[in-house]
């Protein structure tokens, strides 16, 4: 499998964060929710490379813990949309012009008039804002895009020779499922889920900075961007952290899905943009 050169540099982008957050498991500058007042807001220097926050906070060791904040978040989220919404979108694709697929795909489009955020305020009205209550509600509102994504792939793959042997065969619908139908979506998937990890993300963050996902004193990248807003006149600098780091991971996320949905895709093979 050959990628472009943006398709390495969003695989580079990814790994720096997978590293950061595996890193920060086991060790962090200093630990990222210690208040030292005496330190509060000074600039990157030797003993703090990217400055301190209003609480006087490390702000490196904060990026650190918000790295996998959000890698936490996105596989989370991507596994639940993944884990409900693929069997679901094969079911539809193989059950085609049955009820089954009709009841499948209305309540795909029912979940998607509730986007994340409005999912995230219902959750957090009943729970309690928290990680888990974003993580779920990203998750849920991504399960239409891959069923719909499943399905598309599935109805691809049906109009093939070897399924119609297998149902000849009488072979069960679940063993076609897993045998044949999903190891030829499987490229689909992976492209679906390194696109919605992207979306994930901005989801996360967007809800902490609302106040709906996770909650202070833990680092979030989001909350991070709330607490600088009434900074940005006097030290820009407590946003310009959180936000190159979330916009790095998106564009690496982003990158790293077009190039893989070109390499996986025959039909992409060799076509320019």
């Amino acid at each position: 499998m050959k990628m472009r050169f943006s398709g390495w540099l969003g695989a580079v982008l990814v790994g720096a964060v997978v590293v950061i957050a595996l890193v920060s498991l086991v060790w962090t500058p200093y630990d990222p929710t210690l208040a030292q007042p005496g330190s509060r807001l000074s600039g990157p220097t030797a003993d703090h490379i990217l400055g301190t926050d209003r609480f006087g906070r490390d702000t490196a060791s904060r990026i650190m813990a918000g790295a996998k904040i959000t890698v936490f978040v996105g596989l989370i989220a991507v596994g639940i949309a993944g884990l409900i919404g693929i069997p679901l979108g094969i079911l539809a694709g193989m059950r085609r012009d049955t009820w089954v697929e009709a009841l499948v795909m209305r309540g795909a489009d029912v979940v998607l008039a509730f986007p994340a955020l409005l999912l995230a305020i219902i959750a957090g009205a009943v729970w309690g804002p928290s990680t888990l209550t974003a993580m779920i509600a990203i998750g849920i509102s991504g399960i239409p895009s891959f069923a719909r994504v499943a399905r598309s792939g599935t109805l691809q793959v049906v109009t093939q020779d070897y399924i119609a042997s297998a149902r000849i065969s009488a072979v069960p619908g679940w063993k076609v499922a897993v045998r044949h139908v999903l190891p030829n979506i499987a490229g689909l998937i992976i492209v679906q889920a390194s696109v919605y990890f992207a979306l994930a993300i901005l989801a996360e963050a967007g809800l902490s900075y609302l106040g709906l996902g996770t909650p202070p004193p833990a680092a979030s990248w989001g909350r991070m961007l709330q607490d600088a807003q009434s900074l940005l006149s006097t030290d820009p600098l407590q946003a310009l952290w959180p936000g190159l780091a979330i916009a790095a991971t998106v564009l690496g996320f982003n990158l790293l899905g077009d190039a893989l949905r070109d390499a996986l895709d025959p039909r992409m093979k060799g076509a320019t943009r």
